[in-house]
């Protein structure tokens, strides 16, 4: 199925889902606000417009394909909310990151004493040395200073 097809069965659903939220609130405002005969014939006529737009929306969901990690759907089967796996998710996702970035600088320091080391020991290395250090993004210390 292409991309647009898939986009439009998508939007479509979305449609009709607002459709029958939408049938549903009418029918809770009505029953709240009943007046007697006119609310009973307004309730039914709700009604068989919900159910047709339940046959609708039935018609086109299997046009639609979602990709739900089953971890987000073994969320709900347990009756668990998935907007605390959403946030669980991204508070791991935060923890990663700054763990990479603490690697990710322990990796560029290292990389910094080494091409230090390596220029006062072997002087003539120098050049080379922050050629490879600069291909790889990283700088070279001036002093030994900046190192600490």
């Amino acid at each position: 199925m292409a991309a647009a097809d898939s986009d439009m069965a998508v939007l479509t659903a979305e449609a009709q889902l607002k459709d029958i939220v939408q049938n549903l609130y009418n029918l809770i405002v009505q029953s709240y606000d009943h007046q007697g005969g006119k609310t009973q014939d307004a309730m039914k006529r709700e009604v068989q417009s919900l159910i047709q737009n339940l046959v609708k929306l039935s018609r086109t969901a299997p046009a639609v394909y979602i990709d739900i990690p089953p971890e987000v759907t073994n969320y709900v089967e347990n009756s668990r909310n998935p907007d605390i796996f959403t946030r669980e998710f991204v508070e791991t996702v935060q923890r990663m990151n700054q763990m990479l970035k603490g690697r990710s600088d322990a990796l560029q320091m290292l990389q910094e004493q080494i091409a230090w080391q390596l220029t006062n020991v072997i002087p003539d290395l120098k050049d080379d040395v922050t050629k490879a250090v600069e291909s790889t993004g990283g700088h070279m210390p001036a002093s030994r200073t900046q190192l600490l």
